[in-house]
């Protein structure tokens, strides 16, 4: 019984004690979307169903328009990937990264419109 009261005291107290001055990451859930399938959904639908069921982050592969529009006002969290094929061109002519980023970063963040949280690039090999 000693023992059971050593671990209450010592372990389990202070794990629920550090548990209650984190906060709250449960409710952090995010989700990738993609666009590369041959039947997608229409962007409002999707975006009020991440909503729905408590979605607040969202990587994109892909700055698709109806996307970023279908985006606009929420408080959804959004990490925009640059699309492999453009890597090389950007790593050789900087103005085209800028047009890029101008385009679909710069024209989508404002107050009230999409909130892009970061920009990245991801390499997949297929």
């Amino acid at each position: 019984m000693a023992l059971a009261g050593v671990f209450t005291t010592y372990v389990l107290v202070p794990f629920v004690i550090f548990l209650t001055m984190i906060p709250d990451v449960t409710s952090r859930v995010g989700v990738n979307w993609g666009t590369m399938a041959t039947h997608q959904l229409p962007p409002d639908n999707v975006v009020q169903m991440l909503k729905e069921n408590g979605f607040d982050k969202l990587k994109l592969f892909d700055a698709d328009e109806k996307i970023m529009a279908a985006l606009i006002g929420t408080d959804i969290e959004v990490m925009l990937a640059i699309p492999n094929y453009m890597l090389h061109e950007f790593s050789q002519d900087p103005v085209a990264a800028t047009a890029w980023v101008d385009e679909n970063v710069t024209s989508w963040s404002y107050t009230g419109g999409v909130k892009i949280r970061l920009v990245l690039h991801t390499v997949v090999d297929l």
